[in-house]
């Protein structure tokens, strides 16, 4: 049973404390795909505690156990990232199966990258709707075909699940990215991964080539979530004052996140390098009269753009147009969510503007979260500036990032389930 909960702020606005973040779930959930393939020469530490991580893992230790089982059903739930992954990485095994999730993931388009798939020769067919989830997996992927083509600007994982296998497909790969390429950063952390199992690459203009090779033994430890540091950096930007250290985040990130840094310095957080991590400082707020470009990042769009609405920033953005296939149509929630303190995001051409001139803040407010994780998380810092803020089916932040509530506790919020 879905539950809510209220999340207040009592008291002076000033937040000091030091924050452990879990694990990244993008590069845990890269990380176990590569382990699984390298056949026991890649280990993985510091995995996230995410349940879309915890999801994968399960599976793929499932599958390790039972490698002679008929055809098997898989199940990933909520997990985007698994569902991407797990078609590629099945189709590489020698089994039959069926790989399915909710029934929003039922919704969540997958033909390009089945397309892509069968032009390296995977038997794939559709179980329900053409073009999305469940999928009947015939495995074994075994061409001598090693070109494929595929759109750059839906969904990098896309790119990031052909890139895993491409090492052991028979002729490796030549993969052709179309048009441009959105969430590079992520696309980019895949390399360097592959890179430190021994997975050697080059990228010639639109073309990422990876021959066949054998894995190396190596340990991928996985960094803090830049994608939860960027929660903080909110609070931050609402205190009054603050100074919160997230540990262990490196200055040097393969997570595209890591951008939050930069994009927050106008919003009024200053980042510092400690021994430790990181520090954020309220500041100052500084106008911003260009559009931000999220293409590269778009996992940033809903706290930054919730954030700025907040902060009565009429910002204008760019690069969310994948928001529309994520957890939830992201962009209408934001829409629907905003509305609820007067602001409007209104589309013109994929360009996409805050107006602020209405904005107000009630005694209390109910966020919907849409079975997305990032609208619970993006939209509870607004207990800094209303008296109560309640969160529908607060749990759901359990896919990323389980620990945030009781991080919030320790930085001294309220949460309350109702």
């Amino acid at each position: 049973m879905k539950k809510s909960a209220v999340v207040s702020f009592k008291g002076q606005k000033d937040i000091h404390t030091t924050i452990n973040l879990t694990g990244s779930k993008s590069e845990s959930n890269r990380a176990l795909i590569i382990a699984a393939l390298s056949k026991g020469l890649v280990k993985v530490d510091n995995l996230s505690d995410a349940a879309d991580t915890v999801i994968l893992n399960s599976i793929l230790n499932d599958l390790k156990n039972n490698p002679a089982a008929e055809k098997q059903t898989v199940n990933v739930g909520h997990a985007g990232t698994a569902m991407r992954f797990l078609t590629a990485y099945l189709s590489t095994l020698p089994q039959q199966f069926i790989l399915t999730g909710s029934s929003r993931m039922q919704e969540r388009p997958i033909a390009i990258l089945v397309d892509a798939l069968k032009t390296l020769g995977a038997d794939i067919s559709y179980a329900k709707n053409e073009g999305y989830p469940p999928l009947n997996i015939n495995g074994g992927l075994n061409s001598d075909a090693a070109e494929v083509s595929i759109k750059g600007n839906v969904s990098s994982q896309y790119l990031s699940a052909l890139l895993i296998i491409a090492p052991t497909l028979p002729k490796g790969l030549s993969l052709k990215i179309e048009g441009g390429l959105t969430s590079r950063p992520y696309v980019e952390m895949t390399l360097n991964m592959l890179a430190s199992a021994g997975i050697e690459h080059s990228w010639t203009g639109d073309t990422i080539h990876i021959t066949p090779q054998k894995h190396q033994k190596a340990t991928l430890v996985v960094e803090p979530d830049w994608s939860a540091a960027s929660y903080w950096y909110s609070i931050a930007a609402l205190a009054d004052q603050s100074t919160i250290t997230l540990t262990n985040l490196r200055e040097e990130s393969l997570q595209g996140d890591s951008k939050i840094q930069e994009i927050m310095v106008p919003l009024g957080v200053r980042t510092s390098r400690v021994p430790n991590g990181i520090d954020l400082k309220s500041g100052t707020t500084v106008d911003v009269k260009e559009v931000l470009n999220l293409k590269d990042c778009p996992d940033l769009a809903q706290t930054i753009v919730v954030c700025a609405a907040v902060k009565g920033l009429n910002l204008s953005f760019t690069g969310l147009e994948t928001l529309k296939i994520k957890e939830t149509n992201r962009i209408l929630a934001l829409q629907q969510e905003l509305a609820k303190i007067g602001v409007l995001l209104v589309e013109d051409n994929e360009v996409y503007t805050l107006d602020c001139s209405a904005l107000s803040f009630p005694e209390k407010v109910t966020f919907a979260t849409y079975d997305d994780h990032r609208m619970a998380m993006a939209f509870a810092p607004l207990s800094l500036l209303i008296n109560e803020v309640e969160i529908e089916d607060y749990q759901v932040v359990e896919k990323s990032y389980p620990d945030f509530w009781k991080d919030l506790e320790k930085a001294g919020f309220t949460v309350q389930e109702i």
